[in-house]
């Protein structure tokens, strides 16, 4: 009997449910489909950072499983192409939460039990099923503070182990990796990242171990310093499903468990894993999360439209230094520090009134752990009109940002060097300098760094201001 394992965010081995249970029944073919029905542009579709990705974790699976079908096209014919030419009486696959998917995956699911072939779906991302919680009142939760506190009520189930016994079976059909043209050519925005980033099962095992061994100690505090390597940088591991969270979890838990002075560090940890968790939730239980406001009364806001403004904040070149620095290291390595993507994202919806999707559909194309849930969710938090959002009037001030959580300015002259002569205080503000004293750094404003695009002053007001728009609305649908 052979069984097809159709892989997608879930490129492992171990603790991987569909492949276990696969193993157990006898014959596997592993199957991955690359859709190209699938819209370029679209919340469903992979951006170029992730591209770039996946080519590398694909290789790095075919190696481990000896061999791999890899398809493209419409993913229903590809599933009945393979099925029929290998014969396979089974398919099974991990879940995946978007709603897109959610819809394919029930057509599919009732299309092949329809053809008498026996279908499984296994959780393989989450902790926790997005339907396992509810309120007492039986409803989705809209705040995470109580969502994550029912969730840790909850027990974890123990990661599986990789089966024994593999026999993968053997397929005529397939593509060649190369041939899918993941990678970027002409020009090759992505030299170099090879040696910042491992793709692979093994490499998130490796980032994880790293991290608990190097950057745990003191991460409640020390999650929120750019310049200090406090965090874990598993977000592309984790979307594309290179290690699971029950791997993360138990390992953490298990580590805790032998050092108790880790406990703080471990648990504010465990509550990013939960953040994701959450984001997972929201986005099944309100699947227009991507494209609409939340809550709608952010309909009435007056959003600007700006495309020089736009094109300013995605090149880095907004005259806030620690903005800059964050889109440039964004473009430059496929990742930004967690309170950086906080400080841009207000930045663009706050700063320059520009709407959260201009931000949202960038961060797909450029991250590397673009994942819609977390997207979606985070991009709405902050601009306010999300689950659980920042209130709007909370506008950060990318001076006092830069200034807190980048003392030093080791961050910002990493992805600014244009800035490195200037002064640890000077570095966030360079405009706050006089000429000659921008000319003892070698810096004239308007040339070799851009003067600020907006007054941060004016801009906080005209934020405000807008944002009685959304207060009246608001206020008008209150019974």
């Amino acid at each position: 009997m052979t069984t097809i394992v159709w892989f997608r965010q879930d490129l492992r081995l171990a603790d991987n449910p569909a492949f276990f249970q696969a193993v157990q029944r006898g014959r596997v073919l592993p199957v991955f489909i690359l859709d190209t029905a699938v819209a370029p542009g679209t919340s469903a579709a992979l951006g170029g950072a992730g591209r770039w990705w996946l080519h590398h974790s694909l290789k790095v699976l075919v190696g481990a499983l000896g061999g791999m079908t890899l398809l493209r096209g419409d993913t229903a014919d590809q599933l009945e192409r393979v099925i029929k030419a290998a014969g396979a009486n089974a398919v099974y696959w991990n879940r995946c939460y978007e709603p897109k998917a959610i819809a394919r995956d029930k057509d599919i699911k009732a299309k092949l039990r329809r053809q008498g072939i026996e279908v499984r779906s296994f959780n393989a991302g989450l902790l926790h099923e997005p339907w396992e919680l509810t309120t007492q009142a039986g409803a989705p939760f809209k705040v995470y503070s109580p969502y994550w506190r029912a969730a840790l009520k909850r027990p974890v189930e123990a990661p599986l182990p990789l089966p024994e016994n593999i026999t993968i079976a053997e397929c005529a059909l397939g593509d060649r990796l190369e041939d899918w043209a993941l990678q970027p050519q002409a020009p090759n925005w992505a030299t170099g990242w090879e040696s910042l980033w491992q793709p692979g099962e093994a490499g998130a095992r490796e980032r994880l171990e790293s991290f608990l061994d190097n950057g745990l100690k003191g991460y409640g505090n020390l999650r929120d310093r750019p310049d200090l390597p406090n965090v874990s940088r598993l977000s592309p591991h984790l979307h594309f499903g290179e290690i699971s969270p029950r791997q993360i979890w138990v390992r953490t838990r298990h580590l805790e468990a032998q050092k108790p002075e880790t406990a703080t560090d471990a648990g504010k940890f465990l509550s990013e894993i939960g953040w994701r968790e959450f984001a997972h939730h929201l986005l099944y239980h309100f699947p227009s999360l991507p494209s609409k406001n939340w809550r709608s009364s952010f309909d009435h806001y007056p959003w600007r439209e700006s495309a020089e403004d736009l094109k300013a904040w995605q090149h880095g070149m907004t005259g806030y230094p620690i903005v800059d620095a964050g889109m440039r290291e964004l473009w430059q390595t496929g990742y930004m520090h967690n309170r950086v993507r906080m400080v841009v994202a207000s930045f663009l919806v706050k700063h320059l009134r520009l709407h959260w999707s201009h931000g949202e559909a960038w961060f797909r194309d450029t991250l590397l752990d673009a994942d819609l849930a977390n997207n979606s969710a985070s991009w709405q938090w902050v601009a306010g009109s999300g689950a659980d959002a920042a209130p709007y009037f909370r506008i950060f001030n990318p001076m006092t940002q830069g200034r807190k959580f980048d003392p030093d300015g080791a961050y910002v002259r990493r992805f600014c060097p244009e800035l490195s002569k200037l002064g640890n205080n000077a570095v966030h503000a360079p405009f706050e300098l006089t000429d000659i004293e921008l000319a003892g750094a070698g810096i004239t404003l308007g040339s070799d760094y851009p003067r600020p695009i907006v007054d941060h002053v004016t801009a906080r007001a005209a934020a405000l201001a807008g944002y009685e728009a959304v207060k009246a609305a608001s206020a008008a649908a209150t019974p």
